[in-house]
């Protein structure tokens, strides 16, 4: 069937603008950091019993050492190094410009399949993915015009680099993936191995900090406890797996990328209906451009 690691990558959207709901709230209750920890604790044990039932074992022990290097690598990447910029991007610049800024991995994504894969895209895609990430600018700029902080300079430095650097962070995680996954590897072995690497990581720089006690007792709060593991089965579950398996499928990993970035589109009926929010104009507008250019990609 045409078209599958395209449509991968669209529900893959879908999930992380559920996921991203999720732990807004989580994090509103019980902080960020609470919420990233117990996010892949929760992950790294659903994914082992979904491996289980449906690979047959409890760890894909027999990937390979090369395997394992690449999917290591983008875990540690993708779930701790690139996270931990991005949150602390977000702390330096605000979540309007971090979020801004981080939706330039798509282009950081299609440079390194270019340079890396040999995947040149033609013209007319590439008209197509600027548009889309375009249009979800928009969004993303009038979601939170109202808002616009203050930001002192040197944060504004050291933000703007974390926030490319989580961008980037995110590009070479799923280039690292493709690799990983070579010769139609399980995109369910895939992830537990990046999920594994992305734990380790995380919970050895929380315990070395003295954080992770600290952190885990905040899961009294059974409100915050829920919305995070339904965020974790959402994100880097269902989420994550879905987008591995749209990058070995989809035809030019670029396409895939920007399309699993229109998230920030998805969450508007969530803010509309929900938390009753006014739309403006442009974020109308930059739904319609960022739809028509990711169905451009598909139809081009």
């Amino acid at each position: 069937m045409p078209y599958l690691g395209e449509i991968a990558s669209f529900c893959t959207a879908m999930c992380w603008s559920t996921n991203a709901v999720l732990f807004a709230k989580a994090g509103q209750r019980v902080g960020s950091t609470t919420v990233n920890v117990v996010r892949i604790a929760v992950a790294l044990v659903v994914m082992f019993m979904l491996h289980l039932a449906l690979v047959g074992t409890l760890f894909p022990a027999g990937a390979g050492l090369v395997r394992f290097a690449w999917l290591g690598v983008s875990g540690l990447i993708g779930f701790a190094l690139g996270d931990a910029m991005l949150f602390e991007a977000y702390v330096l610049l605000g979540p309007r410009l971090t979020v801004l800024i981080y939706t330039t991995w798509p282009v950081f994504a299609a440079l390194m399949a270019w340079t890396l894969l040999g995947q040149r895209m033609g013209l007319a895609k590439v008209c197509a993915m600027v548009v889309t990430l375009g249009g979800i600018a928009l969004v993303v700029l009038e979601k939170s015009r109202k808002q616009p902080g203050q930001i002192r300079p040197r944060r504004f430095g050291l933000g703007l680099i974390l926030a490319l650097g989580g961008a980037a962070g995110q590009a070479v995680g799923f280039v690292c993936s493709k690799f990983g996954m070579a010769g139609d590897f399980s995109p369910i072995s895939a992830n537990l191995i990046r999920v594994s690497a992305g734990a380790l990581a995380l919970w050895t720089w929380q315990i070395l900090r003295g954080e992770l006690v600290p952190n885990l007792r905040k899961l009294k709060d059974t409100r915050a406890a829920v919305l995070t593991a339904l965020g974790a089965l959402f994100g880097p579950v269902i989420g994550v797996v879905l987008s591995l398996y749209a990058i070995n499928h989809a035809r030019y990993l670029g396409v895939a990328s920007t399309i699993m970035s229109l998230s920030p589109v998805m969450i508007l009926p969530f803010a509309v209906f929900v938390e009753k929010e006014r739309v403006g104009v442009w974020a109308i507008v930059g739904t319609v451009v960022s739809l028509g250019g990711a169905a451009a990609m598909f139809l081009i």
